[in-house]
């Protein structure tokens, strides 16, 4: 096979994700498979394409100040080795300017013409020059179009935050979309621990311990998962450390009935098998069946029996679970606010509609579950958004309407060093992006006894 560059392999991945609306991380994982980049290529394509797309408005602004015209006049291959060669430039102090351009030039010959690389060569060797002279808005003038540019992120999200969060949270909360996260990873306590774990895999990967979850373990260059024995045979989880937050607000011990909603592929449902001794029963119920065969095959690799899967509309539980369970976790659908920098194409692909769509959404769920909580019996609401409307207005809505619920103390299960507004004892807690960790909204609420 032909050697292609991480210039050019990227090339690839925005061109497919800019002409057939292909998501970033998908077609990413397609020209892996395909071209198997080794080493460091295999760093600098991943590099390139997210960095690029999650610098996407910042790098089409400053472009159209060296172009006469826009860029949407350009084929999308020019395009995207124009942006591929400007975030080098800007973002990327350890690439040499000269070989940015050279690398676009080259790439402009094979996908355009002589004329277009010459072209290419122009408009960047031109942002060389005059890079230090881009300026963007003022930000007391104009602090959406200041934080916007600078920090990457569309103009209706920040101005969303400044309202909801006020200048100095949005600039931070921004700042820490654009970082790129660690993996994490739960150990399996059926089969291990923590400290048992990172022996075994600390020759193969850069562990620490996470701060938070228990269970947790950062895994700073862990890359191709499959490839290691002691995934394959159910010794961890790849899992978020906010996510695994959620099962620790549970606090299920073992022997108890709960119900996951929306909780496909099985990540804190396998967790909470996990921290029960697969004592209990746990259902998964998720819309989609082809999300609850991931369960299935999520509990064989780690050795769990306890958990089962109903493929159903949440909304529409009906009479099946009638005030029948311990514990109901509403893993709710949400605007993925808080997750961001994993998806770097993700923020350009949403709207501020999608928050109130889909905390319609979030509501006729949280009263069907609120159904099949028995009495004594406890409701968690848990999402991976920083948007008010679909977090804590979402609680005090269902509060309103549901007296038999009460938020409860969460200071027993959760590290008092997460909560930074004080809100723990009041039965929830937003984590937010800047805290090193996923934007989580955790609620835990008791039904009263009858």
């Amino acid at each position: 096979m032909t050697k292609h560059s991480a210039r050019e392999l990227a090339l690839k991945v925005l061109h497919d994700v800019d002409v057939n609306g292909a998501y970033a991380n998908i077609a990413l994982r397609v020209i892996m498979e395909r071209y198997r980049p080794r080493g460091p290529d295999r760093g600098l394509l991943t590099e390139l394409s997210y960095g690029t797309l999650r610098r996407l408005n910042t790098i089409n602004w400053i472009l159209e100040r060296f172009m006469a015209k826009p860029l949407s006049r350009q084929s999308p291959w020019v395009r995207n080795i124009l942006r591929i060669g400007a975030y080098q430039l800007f973002f990327l102090d350890r690439i040499p300017a000269s070989a940015a351009c050279n690398e676009a030039v080259n790439l402009g010959k094979k996908y355009a013409s002589e004329r277009v690389a010459g072209f290419i060569n122009g408009v960047l060797r031109r942002v060389v020059r005059e890079k230090h002279g881009v300026v963007f808005p003022d930000l007391t003038a104009d602090p959406v179009g200041h934080i916007s540019l600078k920090y990457s992120h569309p103009a209706w999200l920040v101005k969303l935050w400044l309202e909801e969060l006020g200048l100095e949270e949005t600039v931070r909360t921004c700042a820490a979309g654009n970082k790129t996260p660690a993996a994490t990873i739960r150990a399996n306590v059926l089969k291990t621990n923590r400290e048992e774990l990172m022996g075994l895999l600390g020759n193969e990967l850069d562990l620490l311990p996470a701060r938070y979850a228990r269970e947790g373990i950062i895994a700073r260059n862990l890359q191709d998962v499959e490839s290691l024995s002691f995934f394959r045979d159910g010794y961890f989880f790849v899992q978020g450390e906010s996510s695994m937050l959620v099962a620790q607000a549970v606090g299920a011990p073992p022997g108890v009935f709960i119900l996951d909603l929306c909780g496909a592929p099985g990540g804190k449902a396998t967790h909470l098998a996990e921290l029960m001794g697969d004592a209990g029963r746990i259902v998964v119920v998720d819309i989609h069946p082809h999300r609850l065969a991931l369960v299935h095959a999520n509990c064989s690799r780690l050795g769990i029996k306890s958990i089962e899967t109903v493929a159903c509309d949440a909304r529409k539980l009906e009479g099946m679970f009638w005030e029948a369970a311990d514990y109901v976790l509403v893993d709710a659908p949400c605007s993925g606010l808080g997750v961001l920098s994993h998806k770097p194409d993700a923020k350009w692909r949403k709207e501020a509609q999608t928050i109130t769509r889909v905390a319609e959404l979030q509501r006729e769920i949280l009263m069907s579950a609120a159904r099949c909580v028995r009495s004594g019996g406890t409701l968690i609401y848990s999402t991976c958004t920083i948007s008010r409307e679909e977090n804590l207005e979402q609680i005090k809505s269902f509060l309103a309407a549901d007296d038999r619920f009460a938020l409860e103390d969460l200071r027993p299960f959760l590290p008092q060093q997460l909560d930074l507004k004080g809100t723990l004892p009041g039965g929830y807690v937003q984590l937010m992006p800047y805290q090193g960790l996923d934007g989580f909204f955790i609620a835990r609420m008791r039904r009263h006894n009858n």
